[in-house]
């Protein structure tokens, strides 16, 4: 009885260990992740602390109607970097709550996830359609 009681506490010590190391890809990963409306567009930026084994970020979002999409894919660029995105199709949706984050992708094919981030965006009717006669025309 004695050794199935240790056997379960082994298991849960290298469930934490894991748990606690994904949580600490992400974190040992990132300074900060924020995002703010400019305008049309939504602008997010974030920092990098250490970048050991990343592949790439990938930028995620979402609606409180939908599940998270990727709309980027972004490279790093090295330990201690600045990275902003600027989200220009925002400005085409209804929505006015969009929910973004980062899956970080490790080179052994691991993904990690930053906090996530709402931003309230509200852009006018007529911007909107201006928007996307300007679209038509690029």
């Amino acid at each position: 009885m004695e050794y199935i009681h240790t056997m379960k506490i082994k298991v849960s010590y290298i469930l934490i260990i894991l748990l606690t190391a994904t949580a600490v890809l992400a974190g040992t990963f990132l300074e900060y992740f924020q995002g703010r409306s400019e305008g049309e567009d939504i602008r997010l930026e974030w920092k990098t602390r250490e970048e050991v084994n990343l592949q790439h970020f990938k930028v995620e979002r979402k609606t409180p109607q939908s599940s998270f999409v990727d709309i980027a894919t972004i490279q790093p660029k090295g330990s201690n970097s600045y990275y902003n995105y600027l989200d220009q199709s925002a400005y085409k949706s209804d929505n006015m709550l969009f929910v973004y984050r980062l899956r970080i992708v490790d080179t052994n094919g691991q993904d990690a996830y930053s906090n996530e981030v709402s931003v309230s965006h509200s852009v006018s009717g007529v911007k909107r359609t201006w928007g996307s006669i300007k679209a038509m025309f690029r």
